[in-house]
């Protein structure tokens, strides 16, 4: 198998660099590794048709699209403007507590909507408030990321790995609820206040109009507040139902695309004009990401990985999991953190079957893949967005700039994370 592993290996490696190159949309990326994996497996026998497609997690794929719905009927009716104009007027012009307020928001939203959604709706909107007080837009815009990013560990449905994690795991909404919140909660302010530091400057400038936000209606920016209580009202039943699967008996994906339907019928949009926000092309990607990992593990790759890490079994069981947190964070501040969580999967799943306790590694990789993209401007999809959209300002975010204020974030994130990891680890263990 030594020829397969390597060929396998190869594909991925060559696949992230094509991903992350800028050069080939990350989907279609993704999509010709997939496809060239399975042919190498049908050519050296190793990997069939069949067995790449029993390698998709439905569960995932049913609960991110379903999720995705949601947010496209919410999007257009300007509910996230009027989040952000309504704490806007509620700072009064203050910007320690307009970058609290907005980043506040932005990671309550981001626990239970995709954060990058919610960056996209949410930075446009910081801008023009920037641009209307005199502000420089940076702290407001790179605390929006890292917090975002930082809160939405929290629970099942706020970060992409985690839905990965919880479907591999069999944990559960509340799982996430016990376990991940209490520490995130810590992290976040650990966050903010690092960020407070990190841009004392910034933010002890005085407005240039700082009674000009007190002007801004938020009822104007509600473009359909009758559709957006509705689909207020059929998150809120989600998550309650989230809350009540183990007792139910019912999938996270079977509530999120029974959401959806919900909500379709409440809302009866126009079902063309909706589908075109709903992001295909990450569901591609995890799908592509899903064969490719399963085209590695029939070579024998992810049990070799496994093997390393039996190799620490003398270890502390806690030291093993902080390495595996750590080495996760620094990874995912290079690599975004869906493959390598998709990557990490197998891995812990064989460890499992060894004998080994893996609910403390899942919440380590969680840990890891969920602070470390704070690092660099390519660790998080949202940093990306964040600093697309800063190009737009007088004042645009360089690489240098992220990395004076993303690195310091993700090292005290990660710091304080292994902290209380420690110190819950027989809590994380159950």
């Amino acid at each position: 198998m030594i020829l397969e592993s390597i060929l396998t290996v190869s594909i991925f490696i060559v696949t992230l660099v094509l991903i992350f190159s800028d050069k080939i949309n990350r989907s279609i990326a993704a999509l010709g590794g997939a496809v060239l994996m399975v042919l190498t497996g049908l050519i050296l026998g190793f990997y069939s048709e069949e067995e790449a497609v029993a390698t998709l997690d439905t569960n995932t794929l049913g609960l991110l699209l379903g999720m995705m719905m949601l947010v496209a009927l919410l999007e257009p009716t300007g509910f996230f403007q009027y989040l952000a104009v309504w704490v806007a007027r509620l700072s009064k012009g203050h910007p320690v507590r307009l970058l609290v307020l907005l980043g506040a928001v932005t990671s309550l939203v981001s626990m239970f909507l995709d954060n990058v959604t919610t960056v996209v709706l949410i930075a446009p909107v910081t801008i023009l408030i920037c641009e209307i007080m005199g502000l420089n837009p940076q702290p407001f815009l790179i605390s929006e990321a890292l917090l975002s990013d930082t809160a939405g560990v929290a629970t099942l449905v706020g970060d992409p790995p985690n839905v990965l994690i919880a479907s591999a795991a069999d944990f559960s909404f509340v799982d996430f609820l016990t376990h991940s919140l209490p520490i995130v909660v810590v992290v976040w302010f650990v966050a903010l206040l690092t960020i407070r530091l990190l841009f004392r400057k910034d933010l002890a400038a005085t407005p240039e109009y700082p009674d000009a936000i007190l002007e801004l209606n938020p009822d104007e920016a509600l473009k359909d507040r009758k559709a957006a209580i509705k689909v207020l009202y059929v998150i809120g039943g989600a998550i309650l139902l989230f809350l009540l699967e183990e007792i139910l008996h019912i999938s996270p994906a079977f509530i999120a695309l029974g959401a959806a339907a919900a909500g379709l019928l409440l809302i009866q949009p126009d079902i063309k004009v909706l589908l075109k926000r709903i992001e295909w092309d990450v569901l591609l990607f995890f799908g592509a990401l899903f064969i490719m990992v399963g085209g590695m593990e029939q070579a024998g790759v992810m049990g070799a990985f496994s093997t390393l890490f039996t190799m620490g079994k003398g270890l502390s069981p806690v030291v093993l999991g902080l390495i595996l947190l750590w080495v996760v964070a620094i990874a995912s501040a290079f690599i975004d953190n869906i493959p390598i969580t998709i990557a990490l999967i197998p891995v812990i799943l064989n460890l499992a079957s060894t004998g080994i306790n893996p609910n403390p590694l899942w919440w380590a990789l969680a840990f890891g893949a969920g602070f470390g993209g704070n690092g660099t401007i390519i660790g998080s999809t949202a940093n990306v967005v964040v600093v697309s959209l800063s190009e737009r300002t007088r004042h645009p975010i360089t690489a240098a700039t992220w990395n004076k204020r993303g690195l310091p974030v993700m090292l005290a994130t990660c710091t304080a994370a292994s902290i209380l990891y420690v110190l819950l680890y027989p809590w994380l263990s159950r």
